[in-house]
């Protein structure tokens, strides 16, 4: 069954700046609201923009009524969350996103909050992977064309150089995000079935031998025998607990021999994740991927390559 599709944005709309995990300020968000004026949107900030409660943006209770009045606001188009970090997996059975099956919005964000990305899954829903407002300034001007390409409900193509590709072509829905929240979802409500599926994934920051057992868990839960492609984007400032004695593979090798006995399609080195270049994915939309020697492509409809 095709995911409901959010109505495209337009001039004059009101994006939502909500902070559902880390503390944040208003001078961290100033890139990010500059690019949506720009755009033509009207920027909302959320309560708990400059709330701080330890190193959450205030309470549970605090972000998940944030986060629901953003939900529950028919003035509201799209809910830009505003950072990660972590904490938003903490307030989701506080959340109710039933409203957006009869008024959806776009939900954007990535890392910490595949989280929300799952449950709107679950839900029928798509929903963004891109750049949050935090940190935009540092990112390439693809990033944000991209997400305003996805906002706006423009067809779009995401195209890389190869970095040992296994050659094919598949189409389904995209699903995934960040490979450790993925793993700390398992056998949770927010655990997603993969079957037929493109897989997206990216981390930051882990121990090697962490990503192996991480990935070794999606094995022998099955994922990788049932997906119809893999696309596996930025896997970032991996390291080994004691370079002296280091784990021997990095997470793309691991990944790579996981997926060794099937036929689907992969990429590495994806413009997705913790990198500069973190361009926006529609999660749950049908998706095409066409893997050559030379690179691969992602194709959200017909659209030019970004």
């Amino acid at each position: 069954m095709s995911p409901l599709l959010p109505p495209a944005l337009r001039p004059g709309n009101t994006i939502a700046i909500i902070p559902t995990a880390r503390a944040i300020v208003v001078d961290e968000l100033r890139d990010g609201i500059t690019l949506a004026e720009s755009w033509g949107l009207r920027v909302r900030l959320g309560a708990g923009i400059g709330r701080k409660d330890f190193q959450q943006a205030g309470t549970d209770a605090e972000r998940a009524a944030d986060l629901q009045a953003a939900i529950d606001d028919p003035a509201v188009k799209a809910i830009w969350c505003a950072r990660g970090g972590y904490g938003t997996v903490r307030i989701m059975d506080r959340i109710d996103l039933r409203p957006l099956l009869r008024h959806p919005k776009w939900v954007v964000g990535f890392s910490d909050i595949t989280v929300l990305h799952n449950a709107l899954h679950h839900l029928g829903l798509a929903s963004l992977h891109a750049q949050m407002p935090h940190n935009l300034g540092a990112k390439t001007a693809a990033t944000g064309e991209t997400l305003r390409a996805a906002l706006f409900g423009e067809p779009y193509a995401i195209g890389t150089a190869g970095h040992e590709p296994r050659p094919g072509r598949c189409e389904g829905p995209l699903i995934g995000g960040n490979l450790s929240m993925l793993y700390a979802l398992r056998g949770t409500p927010y655990d997603i079935d993969p079957r037929g599926s493109i897989l997206f994934l990216e981390d930051l920051d882990e121990y090697l031998y962490h990503v192996d057992r991480m990935v070794q868990n999606l094995r022998l839960g099955g994922w990788f025998g049932a997906l119809g492609g893999l696309v596996v984007g930025g896997m970032s400032d991996m390291h080994d607990r004691n370079p002296a004695d280091p784990f021997g593979r990095t997470a793309e090798a691991i990944i790579a021999e996981v997926v060794a006995p099937f036929g689907y399609p992969v990429c590495y080195g994806f413009p997705a994740g913790h990198i500069a270049d973190n361009r926006a994915l529609v999660l749950g939309m049908n998706a095409k991927l066409s893997v050559t020697p030379d690179g691969a492509t992602l194709s959200f409809g017909e659209g030019r390559t970004a």
